[in-house]
């Protein structure tokens, strides 16, 4: 008896991944010159593969995958996912900014797609630890609630204390700093608001 081996169908033409790329980047929100900040992938590049002008190396797609957040199946699929009702993410998928010089650890809670119009944070800082700020866009606001411990907020050189459970809204688009001016750890909610 002859054994038959199946064909192998293997495409011509590698995958276009352009429009795949362009959709997921705009249901982020995000704009060519974000997604080439974030995946360090030159503007004109992003152009191309959109355009379907290029195809990326796998670098390349390794790297956009990564800032989109999805894995490189998903980005060299022209398939459209189903969308989960509820997205879970693990604590350690949480991005953080730490900032153990300066007693402060900063995670990041909004999703990318929102960054530059509206962000929220959550805040912990180290006994004597510090968050300070250079002045932000024009416009920019930020809303602090203290959950626990003892927190100053200054803005332009004036100080007030905030109170577990209350809440300092100021114009961030000055100089600004959150101090702990307790002995023990403070955590904070921040959100972030851009005019």
């Amino acid at each position: 008896m002859k054994k038959v081996i199946a064909p192998v169908i293997t495409p011509a033409t590698p995958p276009e991944v352009g429009a795949t790329l362009q959709r997921l980047r705009l249901d982020r929100g995000l704009t060519l010159e974000d997604l080439s900040r974030t995946a360090g992938v030159s503007k004109s590049m992003l152009s191309q593969i959109e355009r379907e002008k290029a195809n990326p190396t796998i670098a390349v797609a390794w790297r956009l995958a990564n800032a989109l957040g999805i894995g490189m199946a998903e980005l060299l699929t022209a398939e459209v996912p189903k969308v989960d009702l509820i997205r879970m993410l693990e604590p350690h998928e949480t991005p953080t900014l730490p900032g153990e010089h300066s007693g402060y650890v900063l995670k990041i809670l909004g999703p990318m797609e929102l960054a530059g119009r509206f962000e929220w944070y959550e805040l912990i800082l180290a006994p004597g630890g510090a968050l300070i700020s250079n002045p932000h866009d024009p416009g920019t606001s930020e809303h602090l609630t203290l959950i626990a411990g003892n927190v100053e907020v200054e803005v332009d050189g004036l100080k007030k204390k905030l109170k577990v459970g209350g809440t300092a809204r100021y114009d961030a688009d000055r100089i600004h700093a959150i101090r702990n001016v307790g002995k023990t750890e403070a955590k904070a909610l921040m959100v972030v608001t851009h005019r």
